[in-house]
């Protein structure tokens, strides 16, 4: 099934309408306060956030917790060294009508380099671990991947209109991504029968944050999250509204090459080279609009198909 012109014409109308009552600063200031994790009183590097008033989603996004561990991780570290990788699990599903409770422990403190784990948790389980590595700016040869030919964000198309182009997204679904999103985005995505391997997003806050470079590197890490498992659906002709697909992040990994300040447009270009076994793998290479890269990210998926019944 696919939708008309006109029918995803009004679709967008609507996704826009719904977005022009939420004020991009008060949107991007509610993803902002998921880092304000709450120390635990008299105990040392132990962090709480509250569970959601109002819960959106059945489960927690894994760019948020990355994000908030990673930011739980750089409290306990020299501010004179940056996060430079992190390594991370999903191992439980959270739920956003509960609070999370984060341990960081100190694992090593040198001159150049400090390594931290954290374990995340709701209702005493482990939902999620992370390590951090944190070094100091120091000189060195350098060389890195040239960003490849890339349409620039003008030129490609807005976040909703792609949703709204989906016959499987509905309408309420369509409702709730349009006003929950603090990034402006523009893709460019091949069509889903060319089951191509490889695509690009453009990402940029739609509101100032301030100059803090940690903030900027979390909301980085959170958008890390977003559109990269769908590199290992799309040489399969799915993406993540196919009926009967159940996919999720196993692990996730990211090195942070350069600052970056996510309120300017940053590209995220996005390629699997395998999946098998129910598993795939998604690459991820992160350039600032004047070709720097700044980041690159590798994830392993869960992806699993259900086949249609068969007819009565």
């Amino acid at each position: 099934m696919s939708l008309t012109p006109e029918e995803i014409q009004v679709r967008v109308d609507r996704a826009r309408e719904i977005q022009s009552a939420f004020s991009p600063e008060k949107v991007v200031a509610a993803v902002t306060r998921l880092f304000d994790l709450e120390p635990v009183p008299g105990l040392e590097d132990e962090f709480t956030f509250p569970a959601f008033s109002k819960p959106t989603r059945q489960r927690i996004f894994g760019g948020q917790v990355i994000a908030q561990a990673l930011v739980a991780a750089a409290r306990t570290v020299d501010p004179g060294k940056s996060a430079h990788s992190l390594h991370a699990y999903f191992l439980r599903g959270g739920d956003e009508a509960k609070p999370l409770h984060f341990r960081v422990h100190r694992d090593f403190d040198g001159r150049s380099f400090a390594n931290r784990r954290v374990v995340v948790r709701q209702d005493g389980k482990v939902i999620f671990n992370l390590t951090a590595s944190f070094h100091a700016p120091e000189p060195g040869v350098s060389h890195q991947a040239p960003m490849p030919d890339v349409l620039p964000p003008e030129e490609c198309v807005e976040f909703v209109e792609n949703l709204a182009a989906d016959p499987n997204v509905s309408d309420a679904q369509l409702d709730r991504m349009a006003r929950l999103r603090p990034f402006e985005i523009r893709s460019f995505r091949p069509p889903s029968t060319e089951k191509a391997t490889a695509h690009y997003q453009w990402y940029r806050l739609a509101a100032p944050i301030g100059d803090d470079p940690l903030l900027h590197r979390a909301f980085l890490a959170y958008a890390s999250d977003m559109g990269l498992l769908s590199s290992s659906l799309m040489p399969h002709g799915f993406t993540w509204s196919t009926p009967g697909l159940f996919s999720t992040s196993l692990d996730h990994a990211m090195w942070f090459h350069d600052d970056v300040r996510v309120d300017d447009w940053f590209v995220y270009v996005m390629d699997s080279d395998w999946t098998g076994a129910s598993r795939g793998i998604n690459r991820g290479l992160v350039y600032r609009r004047d070709g720097t890269l700044i980041a690159s990210a590798m994830q392993e998926g869960l992806l699993r198909i259900k086949p249609p019944a068969p007819d009565a």
